[in-house]
């Protein structure tokens, strides 16, 4: 794979991104709450600071989404949205569930995405119309089409366990293969890498996800909300499937 500019940029922001996070992982750091309750440390502030300078000053005209520092430049044709430890609950309890996430949205589209867990060894990145990779070695969706022969991973879902679609989704528990709950980048990251096959989410933030998706549409996958809609900045939702027919079936049942 050739790498444009901005991938590689991104990867640089993402190897110093670890750099910080790796100075911070087994050291003491204060732990506060933001408003909606979630942890934040100087790890997270001090991780996505170090990310911004390299993107901004490689690309000083584009905009910039942090989830510690929030939007610059945000009508800019270019616009990176970055989570610097999407996964800071774990992070803070010491254990490997956590990642970088980088992605470069042109316009409405998103065009790149960055994924890196330092701390259980995967990088996977994607840029749109180059495949998806996973520490540097191409991978791609299973392609499974039939619910029986699925494996199917829920990470946050608070929210339609509260809604009717709650019983349906008891139901596809009870059709697929296997059921799991890996959560955070991992389910993403082994769905594009043809170990799983369907992901169900309705509590993300788009920074979140915003990389993934590109890393799983590269694979081959299918990925929208749950109401089949296209990624914005307000997402919430994710189904993510290993083919289009089972993300269709999924899509139909679901009626979200």
């Amino acid at each position: 794979m050739e790498m444009s500019p901005f991938l590689t940029t991104a990867l640089k922001a993402a190897q110093a991104a670890q750099q910080v996070i790796e100075k911070y992982y087994n050291g003491d750091f204060e732990i506060q709450l933001k408003a909606d309750q979630s942890p934040v440390t100087i790890a997270d502030i001090e991780t996505e600071k170090t990310i911004k300078g390299i993107l901004l000053d490689a690309f000083p005209d584009h905009g910039f989404y942090g989830e510690e520092t929030g939007k610059v430049n945000e009508d800019a044709e270019y616009n990176w949205l970055i989570d610097p430890i999407d996964g800071t609950k774990s992070f803070v309890r010491r254990y490997p569930f956590f990642s970088t996430q980088i992605a470069l949205m042109k316009g409405d589209e998103l065009i790149l995405g960055v994924s890196n867990a330092p701390e259980f060894g995967e990088l996977a990145y994607a840029e749109k119309g180059f495949g998806a990779y996973l520490n540097d070695q191409p991978i791609q969706v299973s392609g499974y089409t039939e619910l029986s022969k699925s494996a199917l991973s829920l990470g946050n879902i608070a929210t339609i366990a509260g809604k009717s679609q709650w019983n349906t989704l008891g139901e596809i528990i009870q059709d697929v293969q296997r059921i799991r709950g890996y959560g955070d980048f991992y389910h993403y990251h082994l769905l594009a890498s043809g170990k799983i096959d369907l992901i169900v989410e309705s509590d993300v933030n788009i920074l979140d996800i915003a990389a993934l998706s590109v890393v799983i549409n590269e694979a081959g996958g299918a990925f929208t909300d749950l109401s089949g809609g296209a990624l914005t900045l307000d997402t919430t939702t994710v189904l993510a499937a290993a083919s289009q027919s089972l993300h269709s079936e999924i899509l139909q049942r679901l009626n979200y």
